[in-house]
Parts: C-alpha cells; sequence; structure tokens
C-alpha cells in the first residue's frame, strides 16, 4: 500500500521479500539497515534509499537498523553523524538499533583470524602499483603475488603485526585468496585490511588496521541478522564477493539486492562533488538551499511528506535512470497549497497614496489563511492612506487586456478596496516613485455594494505598518540537465543566477515567523524563515507557484 492507501502494484524488491514471508524465510521476519558512511551530508539521493529501507520494513511490520559503515578514520566525523540521525528522524523515521561498523572490529578482525588459519587469507607485501599491475585485466588472468603461498602460521604472525603497529602505512595489507581467473574483478584477491595510523571518531587510537567496505558490510549485516541488505546497482559486483564471504565464515546468510539509485537533472549527487562545492565556496554550506542535500532541502522549506511522496512516485528500478527535479518540485508545491499561510508581501515597492482616505483612519481588513484549510481562520491586516504595491503590478502604457492598475483604471487590492489611479507622479528622471489613487466607498471585500466589476487584483503593503525583509529567490544549480554527464569540469556549469537577493516588505504578522512557519506569499511563490534570521527577517523562495523554468 502506498502512503496515501491507494492500491499500486509491488516492485521487485516488495515481491522478494512478499515470496520470502511466504516461504518463512529467516522465520518469516524482515530487518533491513541504512547504513551511511559518515562522511559527509546525506542528499536526495539517500532519501530514496531511506524511504525505501524504512518504508519496506514498517509496510511489513520488520524494523531498520540505522549502521554507520564509519571503517575509514580519515574522512570521518561526528558532525556527518549527528546531521544523518537528525535528516532520518526529519523524514519521519525511527531505527529499531543504533550501531556502527566500528562496533564490530574485534569481530570482524576474529573472521579475518578464522579466513587465515582456514587458508582463505593472506598478507601481501606488493606495492599498489604491483598489485594492479598483477590483477590483470577483465579478459586477461591475474598472477599470483609472491607472496600468495605464505604459510598460515607466517600470515598470522604478519597480521597480528600489523595490528599492532609494527609496520609502516602501506607496507602490507591483508587480502582474501580467492580466483585469479574470475571475470570479476573483484573476486581476484581482494584487499580485506590496511594499515592506517589516524584517530578513528569512536575507538580513538586502538586500532592500527582498518577493514575494506567488501568486508565489513556484508559481516556487519550478518552479524545484525539482517534479512534483507538493500543496494544501489554499482553494488551488483560486489554481491558474488558479499556471498563468498558469508559462506566460507559460515555466518547467518544475510542477502544483498540491488536496485537504481536516484539520479536528478540539474544537480550533481556525488559526495565528492557536493564537498568540492561546498570546499571551494560555490555554495555557503551542506545546508545550502541550492543543495540537494536534505539539510538543504529542509532549509529551503521542502517537507518530509513531499520528499516521501516523491520516493513513492518514482518508484524501485532496475535500471538508472534521470528524474527531473520538475516532479519533486511538484510534490513540494502540493503539500505546500495545503499546509502554507497566505500573505502579502511586496518585492519591488512602488508608493500608492489613497487621496480621498481619511488622515489617520485605520480599517481591520480580514483576509483567510489558507483556502484549502477551511479550520486555519483569518487574520487582519490594517489598511491605510498610505500603501505599497508591485511596481510590476502598475503599467503607464499598458496592453490591451492589462487587468492590473493603469492611468484612470481600477483595480481591487486583496482583501480591502477598489482603487482606481488618478495621478502618476515621477522625479526629475522621469521614474516613477508614486501613484496617488482614490478607492472606492462601499467597496470593501466581503462587504462590496459598490456594484463595480473589476477584473484585476493585487497585493500590497501597509506602508506604516509593514516589516522589512531579505528575500532569498533560489533557482537550479546548474545550467544544465546532466552536468556529471558534460564534458570537462562540472563545474563550469554552474548557475551564476542560482541565487538573487531582494529586499522585500512583508505583512507584520511574519515578525512572529518561526522556522517550522510554511508560507505562500501571495503570487510570488512558496517562502520559509531561514536560520540565519535574527533582528532581520529573511525568507527562502522554496518554489515556485507553478514551474516556471525554462533552460538557458
Amino acid at each position: 500500500m502506498s502512503e496515501e492507501g491507494k492500491e499500486r502494484s509491488l516492485n521487485f524488491i516488495e515481491e522478494i521479500v512478499e515470496n520470502d514471508l511466504k516461504n518463512n524465510r529467516h522465520g518469516g521476519r524482515i530487518l533491513t539497515r541504512f547504513p551511511p558512511e559518515p562522511n559527509g551530508y546525506l542528499h536526495i539521493g539517500h532519501a530514496k534509499s531511506i524511504c525505501l529501507n524504512f518504508g519496506l520494513a514498517k509496510r511489513y511490520g520488520g524494523g531498520t537498523n540505522l549502521r554507520f559503515d564509519d571503517t575509514n578514520p580519515v574522512t570521518e566525523d561526528t558532525e556527518y553523524v549527528d546531521s544523518i540521525k537528525n535528516d532520518v528522524k526529519w523524514l519521519g523515521f525511527d531505527w529499531v538499533n543504533e550501531y556502527y561498523a566500528s562496533d564490530y572490529f574485534d569481530q570482524l578482525y576474529a573472521y579475518a583470524i578464522k579466513l587465515i588459519k582456514d587458508g582463505y587469507a593472506y598478507v601481501d607485501d606488493s606495492t599498489s602499483e604491483e598489485m594492479a599491475a598483477l590483477k590483470g585485466t577483465p579478459t586477461v588472468p591475474g598472477k599470483p603475488s609472491p607472496y600468495r603461498d605464505r604459510s598460515v602460521e607466517e600470515n598470522l604472525e604478519l597480521f597480528e603485526g600489523m595490528a599492532a603497529g609494527k609496520y609502516p602505512e602501506g607496507s602490507r595489507v591483508l587480502r582474501a585468496k580467492i580466483d585469479l581467473n574470475s571475470s570479476n574483478m573483484l573476486m581476484r584477491d581482494p584487499i580485506m585490511y590496511r594499515i592506517k595510523f589516524a584517530n578513528h571518531h569512536r575507538t580513538g587510537d586502538k586500532w592500527k588496521v582498518y577493514p575494506m567496505y567488501d568486508f565489513a558490510h556484508g559481516q556487519s549485516d550478518s552479524i545484525e541478522e539482517i534479512t534483507h541488505s538493500i543496494c544501489t546497482l554499482e553494488f551488483v559486483a560486489h554481491r558474488e564477493l558479499y556471498d563468498w564471504f558469508i559462506e566460507k565464515l559460515g555466518i547467518f546468510p544475510s542477502k544483498q539486492y540491488e536496485f537504481a539509485r536516484l539520479n536528478m537533472t540539474y544537480t550533481v549527487m556525488s559526495k565528492r562533488k557536493l564537498l568540492q562545492l561546498v570546499n571551494e565556496k560555490f555554495v555557503s554550506s551542506w545546508d545550502d538551499p541550492r543543495m540537494p542535500t536534505i539539510s538543504g532541502m529542509r532549509r529551503r522549506g521542502y517537507t518530509p511528506k513531499a520528499i516521501r511522496d516523491f520516493a513513492e512516485r518514482i518508484g524501485i528500478q532496475k535500471r538508472d535512470n534521470l528524474i527531473d527535479v520538475s516532479l519533486l518540485e511538484f510534490f513540494v508545491r502540493e503539500d505546500l497549497n495545503r499546509i502554507s499561510t497566505r500573505v502579502m508581501a511586496v518585492f519591488e515597492p512602488l508608493k500608492v497614496v489613497i487621496t480621498n482616505w481619511p488622515e489617520g483612519k485605520v480599517e481591520v481588513c480580514k483576509l483567510e489563511n489558507n483556502p484549502e484549510d477551511p479550520e486555519s481562520g483569518h487574520r487582519e491586516v490594517n489598511f491605510g492612506k498610505e500603501i505599497f504595491i508591485e511596481a510590476s503590478d502598475f503599467m503607464e502604457e499598458p496592453p490591451s487586456k492589462y487587468f492590473r492598475l493603469k492611468p484612470g483604471g481600477m483595480v481591487r487590492l486583496k482583501g480591502a478596496f477598489i482603487i482606481q489611479c488618478d495621478e502618476v507622479v515621477k522625479n526629475a528622471e522621469g521614474k516613477i516613485t508614486e501613484l496617488r489613487c482614490s478607492y472606492i466607498e462601499n467597496s470593501k471585500s466581503g462587504e462590496d455594494v459598490s456594484g463595480l466589476k473589476v477584473k484585476g487584483v493585487i497585493h500590497w503593503v501597509n506602508a506604516q505598518e509593514a516589516a522589512e525583509a531579505e528575500v532569498r529567490l533560489y533557482d537550479r544549480l546548474f545550467k544544465v540537465e546532466n552536468p556529471a554527464a558534460e564534458e570537462g569540469d562540472f563545474k563550469d556549469f554552474i548557475n551564476e543566477n542560482s541565487l538573487q537577493v531582494v529586499k522585500a516588505l512583508v505583512e507584520p504578522s511574519l515578525k512572529k515567523a518561526t522556522l517550522e512557519d510554511k508560507y505562500q506569499f501571495i503570487r510570488n511563490g512558496y517562502f520559509v524563515l531561514d536560520p540565519d534570521s535574527g533582528e532581520k527577517l529573511i525568507f527562502n523562495k522554496t518554489v515556485g507557484l507553478k514551474d516556471s523554468w525554462k533552460p538557458a
């Protein structure tokens, strides 16, 4: 069942799970895991995986472990651990257990000793260049390392010496002894352990050797008795090695299944490339609202429901494809339309003086907070003698069928009165600085008995009460659909107009905005308060009212 409870066909992983449950495999239970490496912030691709792993387990009455793949102390940090946990919870999921690959370092070391004793692993002194040369090619078999036939006793002594820190970094590795003729290059004696003298964020200086991903991953799954280990397609070739280690160790038979990773237009999904954008200051931080990171999307105003609905909609595929970012924005827009408070904000203020409005008089106007939500109620906005409208809502020489304000023309102010433009005031350079208008008595919204019909409705703010705000208008980070596929440096395709900052005037109610509030700035789009806000109000544009993107 989908999140909305509508029937849909099963994806291929759900079919596997249902078949396993039907046949009482693993005791008729399901336990998945989400195993991020804490070396960066999660992005929308990880969100798809989170929704799959946690959603699948929830759908079939199981659970999901959150396990940090912290086998490389050089790149990992507790900052990333904390951000990952925050992202998973924000998306609406919780884990049954929180584990770390480092929890299993002692057990993994014992597994390595067993493989050495059983003749399935050896210590190799070759350089990385020598190993690469001996490994062969997909069509040429590999050649044995001169150290491949060391005795069990010598391998045990050398590996224990590696773990004790007796040898320099890079001088020795532990390799699995498998098949140098295999068509799968990963089966040609892969490295299991390497020497690293680095402080680990959890184990400190205890270890001088660290397991490689391919050795740590499957065994960690097995230790936790994961029933369905779900990976992206790049791990298809790793499955044979995953199964080989489990078989030789005789441990719980976790199984790996692969699905297509998420690739999305006008962005990049590589952690390495995202780190470049941060380090080289193309964006302000990992949570810059232009980034495809979950934290960036949260700061921009995306909702967890929109991301979950997006993940449900794109489904699970067996082949890589490129998803249009407009589809994600569609779900964001759909959710925000349902929950956002409507307010008025003016980005290009043009002063309007209501000449026939009494000095000092204030009229309270009631505006609905959200027409999609009858329970949202109304708010009061004061109307007075001086207001600001959008400069673009007035034209001195308009085309035909122009329904906004023009000389001699009438327009309704949202929630207030009908006004007529009587005079245009310009400065010495000929620039329009002010409009002088008259309001039509008895034309107040909801109480209109003037008998006048006007087609145009524009938004406004009260000049005496409006609050100043900085508004950050975000657009696509890249100018091309697939920057990773273009020739040259992907950074050459960054959209120089991906951020524009405007000074706006907003309703005074926005002075009380919180980071959780969602707003629709009427006729301008959806906006959210930025964490940078303090004495100065700062709002981020989440998405427009409709998809207006036009590729360069």
